[in-house]
């Protein structure tokens, strides 16, 4: 019998290697949002949103003050946080625009909207939303029909207006 995880299985978290531990720190938390907490010595930080354990683990172990990984090499594409709403998107991107932190790419794929851009070590984050299962586009024959077509920016903003504008 082939073996599928149980459908309640989550990510935990992701533990990345970092250059310096305070710039992380300022692009995760103070950009982005998430709290500190706790910290493992001076070379590592444990960081999440509502106070879970950690939903991302930064360090400098076999990393401090090394240069970016090479795009054309193995390893991790990009990190996907995954925001409640549409409007927790907005957010997000108001604040990356407030701060002048440039985006890599965006995309809508039917299932989902996305954000793209690159943490301070060049690690690949996308910032979500998913759409209500209710909304994914499905093939003709049954599954999923995920695509890349461009975001509309501005409707995104509009998220952010008092109801009625």
């Amino acid at each position: 019998m082939e073996y599928t995880l149980p459908p309640q299985t989550r990510i935990g978290h992701v533990h990345l290697k970092v250059a310096d531990l305070p710039r992380a720190m300022a692009f995760y938390c103070d950009l982005l949002g998430f709290e500190l907490i706790t910290m493992y010595g001076t070379d590592a930080a444990f960081i999440s949103a509502g106070g879970y354990h950690h939903h991302i683990g930064l360090n400098t172990w076999y990393s401090k003050n090394a240069p970016p990984a090479p795009v054309r090499s193995a390893g991790l594409f990009h990190t996907a946080i995954l925001y409640p709403t549409r409007k927790d998107l907005a957010v997000a991107y108001k604040r990356l625009l407030d701060a002048g932190y440039p985006l890599t790419g965006v995309a809508d794929h039917g299932v989902s909207e996305a954000l793209y851009l690159n943490d301070p070590d060049q690690n690949g984050v996308e910032l979500y939303w998913d759409r209500p299962r209710e909304l994914w586009p499905q093939k003709p024959g049954g599954g999923i029909e995920m695509y890349t077509q461009p975001l509309d920016l501005d409707d995104l903003l509009r998220e952010l207006l008092p109801p009625g504008d």
